[in-house]
């Protein structure tokens, strides 16, 4: 039975069930059930009337769906650090602050790169399907062999939290570690870590990993010429988002031998189709976008979203607001 009293909230996905009972406790919900992104026109619909969005990266949050929403809509919490899918400026106009969930999934993405670095380097799923496939039929001194990540040089684009967590698991292998970035940062030097230009991290780099926010300014940052500039050995590791590399560019450098192998933990579009072509090389390892899959990391990250929701429909300050400047 429905509480007239209470705000209404659209939740675009089911999340822990301890996080939906805190958000039952104070709103009108709407759950979308399915494990699966509602779709655009159910969105449209039941976002209505609402007081608070709890939206998912893979829920675009735009100027429709503020309208169809209307003047109500007091809070938009997205269940992620990226916000890429959230139309920021938009929600300013509107006057709608924007929660996410910062730090909290920085160790366990880290632990995922580094994972998906050690995989890629060291062929360890195209041995594993070896294996399975009958193939191993004795020892061989040169037959699945790979690149050593210890004491390699490896070249991080995007020192934030995330960058800064890998490269210090990098220092354990005695990797060279150079970075790129805005301008340089003050503490990655106590990492070890020197600030090069972009051009020249992609010379130097035997391993280059892609930790930099999805913004106008970095989509497309890896594209035909950037890859060219890379050794031919290189190996690229994405855990960031898709489209900061030009996913077409990157296959036909795969082809083609520009470049050694890459390691994908995110891909455009996602999901990657089943038949797509970098998913028949062997010098790829594409994930399902599972950086921050861990039980503690995604619980704590729902509890994060539902304390921005819940905030924002009390009317106080989000405790983790990507638009401050919303209660200027």
């Amino acid at each position: 039975m429905r509480d007239a009293t209470l705000p209404t909230v659209l939740v675009t996905r089911r999340v822990p069930q301890p996080v939906l009972d805190r958000i039952a406790a104070v709103a009108d919900m709407r759950l979308w059930e399915e494990d699966r992104p509602i779709p655009r026109e159910v969105l449209l619909d039941w976002v209505r009337g609402c007081a608070g969005l709890y939206s998912l990266l893979t829920d675009r949050v735009d100027e429709e769906v503020l309208r169809a929403a209307g003047p109500s809509l007091k809070v938009v919490s997205n269940m992620a650090v990226g916000y890429d899918n959230i139309d920021v400026p938009a929600c300013t106009a509107h006057g709608v602050p924007v929660g996410n969930t910062p730090g909290v999934l920085t160790e366990t993405t880290a632990d995922l790169t580094l994972a998906l670095l050690l995989a890629t380097a060291r062929r360890i799923v195209e041995a594993a399907e070896f294996v399975k496939a009958g193939r191993w039929v004795t020892w061989r001194p040169m037959e699945l062999t790979g690149q050593d990540v210890h004491g390699s040089t490896v070249g991080i684009i995007g020192m934030g939290r995330i960058g800064k967590a890998v490269a210090r698991r990098l220092r354990g292998f005695d990797c060279q570690i150079i970075y790129t970035d805005t301008q340089p940062d003050p503490e990655a030097g106590a990492l070890g870590a020197g600030y090069v230009e972009l051009d020249s991290l992609l010379k130097a780099s035997d391993f280059v990993l892609v930790h930099c926010p999805l913004n106008e300014q970095t989509r497309g940052l890896i594209g035909a010429r950037e890859l060219a500039l890379m050794k031919p050995t290189a190996v690229l590791i994405n855990t960031a988002r898709g489209p900061i590399v030009d996913q077409e560019a990157l296959l036909d450098a795969l082809q083609r031998g520009v470049i050694g192998g890459a390691g994908l933990d995110v891909t455009d579009p996602e999901p990657i189709p089943p038949d797509h072509p970098l998913l028949k090389l062997d010098n790829v390892v594409v994930l399902p976008h599972i950086g921050s899959a861990s039980v503690a990391t995604r619980t704590r990250m729902a509890h994060m979203a539902a304390d921005n929701l819940i905030a924002g429909l009390r009317g106080e300050r989000l405790p983790h607001c990507v638009n401050p400047e919303v209660y200027g």
